[in-house]
């Protein structure tokens, strides 16, 4: 059976689901990506007056930090990475459908042909659309790794997205908001060919019978695939 162009129903609901499963994904974890942001950059913070001293370890790194900064600044950045999320994901869309024009395989034509084919076509999606939403991952970094200054009466670097974007600018330029771009695509090829070509294949096969057509398992399997894809691209 060959693969079917999806209609404008079926692509809206794919990617509201893919965006609330990684939202939830992303919101849940955004604590634990900050601590681990500010231990991988406490050197530099140290530097910069905005660390007093060097943090014990993880434990240690939580409880400074809601100490100093509140509960709420645990989730710093997060707002900034989900909504990247969506112009990410319209894009990923996009250059998918793409790629896979592209490589014309068809499930008639082999399973893991076809799989293979899902999965480069995600991962040339994902290079592709992150040149042109990077910088939004840039500034997310730089906000989660922010922390109030210890010698400027516990003032920050950044004032928000924005306030990133043109410091950034008027130090370094466009390449400034690309900085660590070519070691970060790697990953992000292999995120999306997971996303992409584990959720493209299972998908047919596994949301069948009373399952198909199910919001709550078209759910569960985004989630798990979302889940499973950053894991793998950590790894």
């Amino acid at each position: 059976m060959s693969s079917k162009s999806k209609t404008p129903q079926e692509f809206a609901t794919d990617f509201m689901l893919g965006g609330v499963a990684a939202a939830i994904s992303k919101t849940g974890a955004a604590p634990i990506e900050r601590i681990k942001l500010l231990v991988q950059n406490q050197d530099e913070m140290i530097r910069q007056g905005r660390l007093a001293s060097p943090y014990k370890g993880i434990g240690d790194a939580f409880m400074r930090t809601y100490k100093d900064e509140g509960l709420v600044a645990l989730w710093r950045g997060n707002g900034t990475n989900v909504i990247r999320y969506f112009p990410t994901q319209a894009l990923n869309f996009a250059m998918k459908d793409y790629f896979k024009s592209l490589f014309g395989f068809k499930k008639s034509e082999g399973y893991w042909r076809w799989f293979g084919g899902n999965i480069a076509s995600g991962a040339g999606a994902g290079a592709t659309s992150s040149l042109f939403v990077y910088s939004l991952d840039y500034a997310r970094t730089r906000l989660s790794s922010d922390a109030k200054s210890t010698t400027s009466g516990g003032k920050r670097q950044f004032n928000g997205l924005l306030d990133v974007y043109k410091q950034t600018l008027k130090a370094d330029g466009i390449k400034g908001l690309y900085r660590g771009f070519v070691p970060s695509i790697v990953g992000i090829m292999v995120y999306r060919g997971a996303y992409f070509g584990v959720y493209d294949s299972l998908k047919p096969t596994v949301l069948v019978g009373p399952l198909e057509g199910s919001f709550l398992a078209s759910f569960a399997l985004g989630w798990a695939v979302t889940t499973g894809a950053g894991k793998l691209s950590l790894s």
